[in-house]
């Protein structure tokens, strides 16, 4: 196969004096260009002084030009498929609830859950939900076989580094345009090079949104992370919006909103009190908030912080995402869709989809992408929680079998931002440690195993590593989504928007460029 033949052989043969002018070339553009992070600090400035460049590879990555394609196809599938989880009450009452499902252990998946059903039982006001979504994957090709798609997971919230990846594949395409890479590989083609317009579609989702809100001059809410590095990966939708919508835009944190978010008690308007004198009353209607932030338990320290994302989710605003979407998009629900029959009744059930049914091949396609998973709760049938072997302590099914496969295996809990999951013979250890009663909180999941042989030039701001150091990688392919829906008198609007790379040294389990796992990257289309 002649894309694994690239792979094996990547990046190409350069001189130590080229890979030192690629190098300069690559960290000026981005420098230049906004490829940035704010530099590492126990407490940001309130205004930034200085920034470093984000961490770069500096070849782009081969990648088959069909499993590309593929992967972008599927993600109009994966957008209505989460959309209708998010829309399925008793569906996310049984597998995230604190009844049976993973809020019962979890106690920040019960805290999300037990507002939201609180807040449904009150009434909520905006039936319209907004999901800016992404789709991980990676090749997964073991013993030799021929690449195939294979997901990592599904993001619904704080979907991060469409600005920043975008700007990378302009690095690259320039890198290419500039020096031809010397020359170094008949691969490096400018149609190989795919387009990345990841920031104006992600903001045609958020201008949908507003539209939809019917308020012209209301503002977009960003909930943001005090001390955020990762600013220039936001900004640039602020500044598309305002370019080219003319929508405003307001960042604050729960911390912020606390003490400027209000109600109004009839109809449940968002206000946000704001220090500027643009506004003659002090403060702006919200007509969506987008969420980059909200997604871990260290950002919920108090109750109040709770108390304000629920007030935000009482809201007329239409949510980025909405806690059902945020809930959806748990590890248990991407195991539970493993489960036979269920992606089937989510896409293909006729009697409840109608016209809106997806094709058996469309279905397929979806599961074909998915590795086997099992809960560590579940008993020998994988499909119903063992619970009189989480009562007395014994291991079930789902236990045993993962300390059987441990080589082969990754834990996950039921969390967002990278660290958090336990691989291979760690695991053993781990479940020695785990009590019976969280089990439920964690799913076992086979590996992907990637092809072997790949190489690139990694590159990361600061002292000796600012120099390209040449290791073996993985790379990880992520395509991004967004959808509108839950309003039954309006038709769902969902669209495929864009992607990124993010590749990380081989020996590395891990996978975020946030947490300093990976590094930021892009496609190269190849062909076979």
């Amino acid at each position: 196969m002649a894309s694994a033949s690239v792979l094996s052989a990547w990046p190409p043969t350069l001189t130590d004096a080229q890979i030192h002018a690629l190098t300069v070339q690559a960290t000026t553009y981005a420098l230049s260009n906004g490829l940035l992070y704010l530099p590492p600090a126990e407490r940001q400035p309130p205004i930034p002084e200085s920034a470093i460049h984000a961490p770069l590879a500096l070849f782009p990555s081969p990648f088959p030009r069909s499993i590309f394609e593929h992967a972008k196809r599927i993600q109009r599938t994966y957008n209505v498929l989460y959309s209708r989880i998010a829309q399925h009450e008793q569906f996310l009452d049984r597998v995230m609830g604190t009844e049976n499902g993973v809020g019962k252990v979890d106690d920040f998946i019960g805290q999300l859950w037990t507002g939201w059903k609180q807040l449904r039982d009150e009434g909520l006001v905006q039936p319209l939900h907004l999901g800016l979504f992404r789709s991980d994957y990676l090749l997964h090709a073991p013993s030799g076989e021929s690449p195939s798609l294979k997901q990592v997971e599904f993001n619904t919230i704080s979907s991060s580094f469409g600005a920043l990846s975008e700007r990378t594949a302009a690095m690259h395409r320039y890198l290419n345009a500039s020096t031809q890479y010397y020359n170094a590989s008949s691969h490096l083609k400018t149609d190989s090079f795919p387009e990345n317009d990841t920031v104006a579609g992600l903001v045609e989702g958020l201008a949908t949104a507003h539209k939809a809100y019917n308020n012209e001059k209301a503002y977009i809410l960003f909930v943001v992370q005090p001390g955020e590095r990762n600013i220039f990966d936001q900004r640039p939708l602020e500044y598309k919006l305002l370019e080219k919508y003319s929508i405003h835009v307001i960042r604050q944190t729960f911390d912020e909103l606390a003490l400027s978010a209000t109600l109004d008690p009839e109809t449940r308007v968002l206000r946000i009190s704001c220090a500027t004198d643009l506004h003659t009353d002090g403060s702006v209607e919200i007509s969506t908030v987008y969420f980059r932030a909200g997604y871990a338990p260290v950002e919920y320290q108090t109750p109040a912080h709770y108390h304000t994302r629920f007030l935000l989710e009482r809201s007329r605003a239409i949510k980025c995402p909405s806690i059902a979407l945020q809930l959806a998009g748990g590890k248990k629900v991407q195991e539970v869709l493993t489960r036979s029959g269920v992606l089937e009744g989510f896409l293909s059930d006729e009697t409840k989809w109608g016209k809106a049914a997806f094709r058996k091949e469309e279905v397929d396609e979806l599961r074909e992408s998915f590795m086997g998973m099992w809960g560590l709760d579940v008993g020998q049938d994988m499909i119903t929680p063992d619970h009189d072997a989480l009562e007395s302590g014994e291991e079930n099914f789902g236990v045993r079998k993962a300390r059987e496969l441990a080589p082969s295996l990754v834990l996950k809990p039921q969390r967002e931002g990278g660290g958090n999951n336990v691989y291979k013979e760690s695991i053993p250890a781990f479940l020695d440690t785990l009590p019976p009663k969280d089990r439920q909180a964690w799913i076992a999941m086979e590996l992907i195993v990637p092809p072997s042989g790949a190489s690139n030039y990694l590159i990361r701001a600061g002292g000796d590593n600012q120099r390209a150091v040449k290791a073996e990688v993985v790379s990880e392919l992520g395509i991004f989504g967004w959808a509108l829906f839950g309003d039954e008198s309006t038709d769902m609007i969902e669209k495929e928007v864009g992607w990124l790379v993010r590749t990380k040294g081989k020996e590395s389990n891990e996978g975020g460029v946030a947490t300093g796992f990976s590094v930021l990257d892009s496609v190269l289309l190849v062909d076979g």
